[in-house]
C-alpha cells in the first residue's frame, strides 16, 4: 500500500486520505505540498469527488451563515419575560439589570447563530419547546395533574411561573366556555394566552390566565371564577405585573 503520510518525504496519494484532502482543500499545507499533491488529485477522479463534496459543503454552510435569523419563538420570549418579572419582584420590584441591557441579552438569544451552529440551536429549541406541550396530552382514561397554583391578590407575580406554558382549562373545560367568559369581561379570546391553568386566589377557586403585554417582564393576569359565562363574567382579578 502506498504510504500516505505526509511532511516527511513519503509519498501521499491513492488510497487518498479524507484527512489529507480535506487539509489542502482548507489551504492549511505548505506551498510546496499543495503544488505538489493538486496535479495528482486533480488527476484522480476518486479524489475529485471528495474536493468536489468539500466544495459543496463550504458553499452550503456560507449560504447557512448569511440566510435571515429566525425570530425567536414567542413561547421562548415569554419564558425570558417571566423569568426577569419574578426576579424582580423577588428583589422587592427592584430592577434586576437594566431594561436595555435586558434587551439586548434577549435580542442576542433572538439571533440563534449562524452556520452549523445556527442549525444545532434550532433543534434544540425545537425539542425544547414542543416537548413540554407533548407532555400535556392528555391520556384517555387518566385525569390530568392540576398545577397546584394558590396566590394571595396581593402577590399576583407569584403564580406567573406556574402558569406560563400551561394549557389546563380545569373547571372551565375548554376553550370555547374559557372564551366566553373572556369576552363577557371584554377581553378579546383572539388574542392567545401563554398560560391558562386552575387554582385559587385568597382561597377560591380560579382559572388563571395568563398575556404577554409587548414590554420587557410585563404580563396581565386574569382570575376567573370557574362559574364564569355570558352572563356572569366571574371577574376576581385582572392585574398588569411588572409594571
Amino acid at each position: 500500500m502506498t504510504d500516505e503520510t505526509r511532511g516527511l518525504g513519503g509519498a501521499v496519494g491513492p488510497p487518498w486520505s479524507v484527512d489529507v484532502l480535506a487539509d489542502l482543500h482548507a489551504g492549511v499545507l505548505s506551498e510546496s505540498e499543495a503544488a505538489e499533491l493538486w496535479p495528482r488529485v486533480n488527476a484522480d477522479p476518486e479524489a475529485r469527488a471528495i474536493i468536489e463534496a468539500l466544495d459543496a459543503t463550504s458553499a452550503d454552510l456560507a449560504d447557512l451563515s448569511a440566510a435571515p435569523v429566525p425570530p425567536m419563538p414567542a413561547e421562548v420570549a415569554a419564558r425570558i419575560d417571566a423569568a426577569l418579572a419574578q426576579e424582580q419582584q423577588a428583589r422587592g420590584g427592584s430592577n434586576v439589570v437594566s431594561i436595555d441591557a435586558a434587551r439586548k441579552r434577549r435580542n442576542r438569544r433572538a439571533g440563534w447563530g449562524a452556520g452549523f451552529l445556527a442549525a444545532a440551536a434550532a433543534v434544540v429549541a425545537a425539542v425544547v419547546i414542543v416537548a413540554p406541550d407533548a407532555s400535556r396530552e392528555e391520556t384517555p382514561g387518566v385525569a390530568a395533574p392540576t398545577p397546584s397554583v394558590a396566590v394571595d391578590s396581593g402577590q399576583m407575580n407569584a403564580a406567573i411561573g406556574k402558569v406560563e406554558g400551561v394549557r389546563d382549562f380545569g373547571p372551565l373545560e375548554n376553550e370555547q366556555r374559557l372564551d366566553a367568559c373572556l369576552e363577557a369581561n371584554g377581553i378579546d379570546p383572539v388574542k392567545q394566552p401563554v398560560g391558562i391553568t386552575p387554582g385559587t386566589i385568597d382561597g377560591r377557586d380560579a382559572v388563571f390566565v395568563l398575556y404577554t403585554t409587548g414590554e420587557l417582564a410585563q404580563f396581565r393576569l386574569v382570575a376567573l371564577a370557574p362559574d364564569c359565562g355570558p352572563d356572569n363574567p366571574g371577574l376576581l382579578k385582572d392585574e398588569i405585573i411588572g409594571r
